[in-house]
């Protein structure tokens, strides 16, 4: 029997990519889904797959501490998954307050609610970022790295981190921290983002385009393996007292940008495009990428979708989307 059978699970952000596939992944093993919701977004997956009509959804603000405390007590939830944030680094730089807002108050809400809860919740997951640790001339990054970020969101996500490890060390309290690359796969409709937004470029016979000069290295990680690395996190956690630990969920196969373009050629034309390279990206950090030896060690997790997979993969529910009469 699955261990996530009949759990009451609660998922903030489960109308972005990762969060509405790992919705999915937790009703398929039979648990009892609650998710915060701010907007309807029917373009998500999580509405698009029909998910939506088989959990409960609760309307609200993570930044409303009320609206937290309703959505997490109403179905007695007893593991949660804090994935709701702003993850755009470009919004970001735009609108730092409104991220501020929901990365870090969005995440001290839901760590003080389950602190209230007295004992009601067992694990808790929080999704942070190889942003956290900021730019660094000593790579990969390992865990026990220092937390600093520069721009609005790399800060963003360097506080979401502190505030876990602190209501961790502080208070026991049963969470711990995810930090991965850049995920991808089918769903994520942010089309800035390279795959996406190369993938739609190439369906639609256009010429592909860089914001960066396509050096920057970086890792990148099928949302199926992410999602694997954190309902393992939330299993584990519960045997183990990991209270207040981070740990970075990776491939170990950092890739420039250039190459994993590449790849992306190979997987949706079968031949290389020359891209259009703008070369004015902002606020980003040149180089990064991850050692994820503390997830195999403690967790036995290893990722297990390659690139060639996980781009066949995310190529497929792309050309499905595009040709099901979306005009996005």
């Amino acid at each position: 029997m699955s261990f996530w059978k009949n759990k009451s699970v609660l998922v903030t952000g489960a109308t972005g990519l990762v969060g509405s596939w790992l919705v999915h992944e937790l009703l398929k093993q039979g648990s009892n889904v609650t998710a915060l919701v701010l907007d309807n977004d029917p373009a998500s997956q999580l509405f698009r797959s029909g998910d939506i009509d088989r959990i409960s959804v609760v309307s609200g603000n993570l930044s409303s501490y009320h609206d937290v405390v309703r959505s997490m007590y109403t179905n007695e939830c007893t593991e949660v998954f804090h994935l709701g944030a702003q993850t755009i680094v470009g919004t970001a730089l735009l609108d730092p307050i409104s991220t501020f807002e929901s990365n870090v108050q969005g995440t001290w809400n839901v760590l003080e609610a389950v602190r209230q809860s007295k004992g009601l919740v067992k694990a808790v997951v929080v999704a942070s970022s190889d942003k956290a640790y900021g730019s660094s001339g000593n790579l990969p990054y390992l865990e026990d790295h220092p937390l600093h970020g520069d721009g609005p969101y790399d800060v963003s996500k360097s506080c979401t981190d502190l505030i876990a490890q602190s209501y961790g060390n502080t208070y026991g309290l049963p969470v711990t921290v995810a930090r991965c690359g850049n995920i991808y796969g089918g769903g994520d409709l942010n089309w800035s983002r390279i795959v996406p937004g190369t993938i739609r470029d190439l369906e639609r016979k256009k010429q592909p385009v860089f914001r960066s000069d396509g050096t920057f290295i970086r890792d990148y990680v099928h949302v199926d393996d992410v999602i694997s690395g954190y309902m393992k996190l939330a299993e584990v956690s519960q045997t183990k007292n990991l209270n207040g630990e981070g740990f970075n969920f990776s491939r170990d196969e950092p890739l420039s940008v250039t190459a994993l373009y590449k790849h992306i050629c190979q997987a949706t034309v079968g031949s290389y495009v020359e891209p259009l390279i703008l070369n004015t990206a902002k606020s980003e950090i040149k180089d990064q990428h991850l050692n994820s030896n503390k997830a195999k060690s403690v967790l036995g997790w290893s990722s297990s979708v390659s690139i060639g997979d996980g781009l066949a993969k995310t190529v497929a529910w792309y050309r499905n989307y595009l040709q099901s009469g979306s005009n996005v």
